[in-house]
């Protein structure tokens, strides 16, 4: 009786094992029998940017800590209600920084003098209609901004133009691997592998802040052309 337990026991065990091994697989590559070649290609696509990003804020300065904040809170709240009466949205109005520092006055062979505090408040605010993003900005130091810099020219949804720069660099890299076959002697047998290694945004050429133009006296926004890049790796036999 002893005997048929541990009989039982035993195969009992030895079946679980035996479909787990089962279970795991394992892949090989396929051995290249000809000659490997790599090539490395861009493709680009072009587009104008249609959001232009720019950092507006109020610096103030006072005597005490509590008067510069207190006149930068009033003067922020005035460039709050110009960007809401232009239709900038909420979700595009965001608080970039807040700081509050004391001015000293330096004079030689004597201790720093406290001569007061100046506090500064900036939004990032995310314009959609790039041109009319010049008014808005007159509008916003007319309300006591004071601080503005930018723009961050970019495109809300990219996605299009990558997938055209992909499609791009994928023709590019058959076309120099067909290219270099036949220079060989050889022709392309198949794509071993293909790997992106990133993307790139260039910046618009001409895109300018705070140009005046000279009859209006109005600021104005270029947004140019934005060119946007993919790189991809590739690997074919060749025989």
């Amino acid at each position: 009786m002893r005997l048929i337990v541990s009989a039982l026991l035993a195969g009992a065990m030895f079946v679980p094992a035996a479909t787990a091994t089962a279970q795991v697989t394992t892949t090989l590559a396929t051995p290249i029998s000809g000659t490997r070649l790599d090539i490395s290609a861009t493709g680009e696509a072009t587009r104008v940017p249609d959001i232009a990003i720019i950092s507006a804020g109020v610096t103030t300065q006072a005597a005490t800590a509590t008067d510069a904040l207190g006149q930068n809170a009033t003067r922020m709240e005035r460039v709050r209600a110009a960007l809401k009466r232009a239709g900038v949205a909420d979700r595009d109005i965001q608080t970039a920084s807040i700081s509050l520092q004391p001015q000293y006055k330096y004079v030689e062979n004597q201790a720093p003098i406290l001569t007061g505090y100046q506090a500064s408040n900036q939004l990032s605010v995310k314009f959609r209609d790039i041109r009319a993003s010049g008014k808005i900005l007159d509008a916003l130091v007319g309300e006591g901004a004071n601080q503005i810099n930018g723009p961050n020219l970019t495109i809300d949804h990219p996605e299009a133009a990558l997938d055209e720069a992909r499609g791009k660099a994928i023709a590019t890299g058959r076309a120099r691997a067909d290219l270099y076959a036949r220079a060989l002697g050889m022709r392309v047998i198949r794509v071993i592998s293909v790997s992106e290694s990133g993307g790139y945004s260039s910046p618009p050429p001409q895109p300018m802040m705070a140009r005046a133009q000279m009859a209006e006296d109005k600021t104005s926004i270029d947004p140019g052309e934005q060119q946007l890049q993919i790189s991809v790796a590739m690997a074919f036999e060749l025989q």
